[in-house]
């Protein structure tokens, strides 16, 4: 009989930490959002998971971006280069400060 009153007594408090924390409210929240659907989706775990934000970017989707920010990467580095290229061009046709203070 102690051991049921104990393991009791750990689910009294895990469920007071789950309701401090936040995490029955939000859980209810979905399931309500999931129960007044009208066209309930095919798979209810994928609505809980994309109504909590734990579904990621779709694979095709991910890769899409992943490419995209390998081309922006690749441009960005040769603005820089093209940059540092004009910066140097330019200190060619600026006088230096060691010219001006001797005029």
């Amino acid at each position: 009989m102690a051991h049921y009153r104990a393991s009791e007594s750990k689910r009294e408090q895990f469920r007071r930490y789950l309701e401090k924390s936040g995490v029955l409210d939000t859980l209810t929240s979905v399931l309500a959002a999931l129960c007044e659907e009208t066209d309930k989706p095919n798979n209810a775990l994928d609505f809980i998971k994309l109504h909590l934000g734990a579904a990621g970017p779709e694979p095709a989707e991910a890769e899409a971006l992943r490419t995209e920010m390998a081309d922006l990467q690749q441009k960005f580095n040769l603005l820089m280069e093209e940059n540092k290229e004009l910066r140097n061009r330019l200190v060619q046709y600026e006088p230096s400060p060691d010219n001006e203070t001797a005029e």
